[in-house]
């Protein structure tokens, strides 16, 4: 199967910080993907989706957030021990970041639908934005996700309980231990303790709840695995009743993957996901001139 190439670009938000993202261009696209990426994590990381969902139809977009990947190694002149670090205007420029891109990547695809997919830290912020601006896009995915209440949240060792499988102290990541030992061994990865890379303002800013008003009906998909120790079943089926009841959204879909772990496409039933994603972008995004 042909590849499509990653090519980089940036831009500068509010406060002039360059923020790095990459593109991968479908031929005809009939639909765009923009993705945000993990605590700890980096753009690059999501090449194999990428690459799934071009050859699918669809164009992606990934930034790498304030603190990570390309943008926090110019924020901090290659200093890789200062990743995680947000800067000026913290969490909220962060999120403030994240409504730019999409204003360019919408710029860049006129009249070609938009689904924004959060993962981990990343689908926290989706969660926010989609609270006020729900009405940017046309679909949203959160995976790795949780409720984002006190106790829906877990707040101490994600890896504790995965602990005893291996050493690198990532194993709660996927049940591939490969996947573990390149982001022990990646020097653009790291544990994201929240408290002391945000602070408690920024740190408290990543809780909340679905909007009663968030202003437009899109549609919804939840995806984590069940061994995933960031909010776990309960957590992710208290939110998606949340935004049917709450926010009375009318298309929310859950999906659980058995025995998988957090990054769910990086995981042993990867194609599974990748599949079930694309069944769900298909039904979702797909434009009359894509269908006929």
């Amino acid at each position: 199967m042909a590849t499509a190439t990653r090519t980089n670009h940036q831009f500068v938000d509010a406060q002039g910080v360059t923020i790095h993202y990459h593109r991968w261009a479908a031929a005809t696209p009939k639909g765009v993907v923009q993705v945000a990426h993990g605590l700890g994590d980096y753009a690059a990381r999501y090449e194999n989706l990428a690459q799934a969902l071009v050859a699918a139809g669809y164009s992606v977009y990934a930034d790498d957030h304030r603190g990570h990947g390309q943008t926090g190694l110019e924020q901090y002149g290659g200093d890789t021990s200062k990743l995680g670090r947000l800067g000026e205007g913290g969490l909220r420029a962060t999120i403030e970041d994240l409504r730019q891109f999409t204003g360019i990547i919408r710029a860049e695809n006129r009249d070609v639908p938009l689904a924004i997919l959060g993962h981990s830290w990343g689908s926290l912020m989706v969660q926010t934005i989609l609270n006020t601006h729900a009405a940017d896009y046309d679909a949203a995915i959160l995976t790795g996700t949780a409720h984002r209440k006190p106790g829906s949240m877990n707040a101490g060792q994600l890896n504790a309980k995965h602990k005893h499988l291996g050493t690198t102290g990532f194993e709660w990541l996927s049940r591939d231990p490969a996947v573990s030992q390149a982001f022990l061994d990646d020097p653009l990865t790291f544990y994201a303790d929240v408290i002391k890379l945000f602070g408690i303002p920024d740190g408290l800013r990543l809780f909340g709840v679905p909007s009663k008003t968030m202003g437009a009906d899109i549609p919804l998909l939840i995806m984590i695995g069940s061994e995933d120790s960031l909010g776990g079943e309960r957590s992710v089926s208290n939110l998606a009743q949340a935004y049917l009841t709450r926010a009375r959204l009318t298309d929310v879909e859950l999906i659980i993957y058995d025995k998988a772990r957090h990054e769910i496409f990086n995981e042993t039933n990867q194609d599974e996901v990748f599949a079930d994603l694309i069944g769900w972008l298909d039904e979702r995004l797909s434009t009359p001139a894509s269908a006929s």
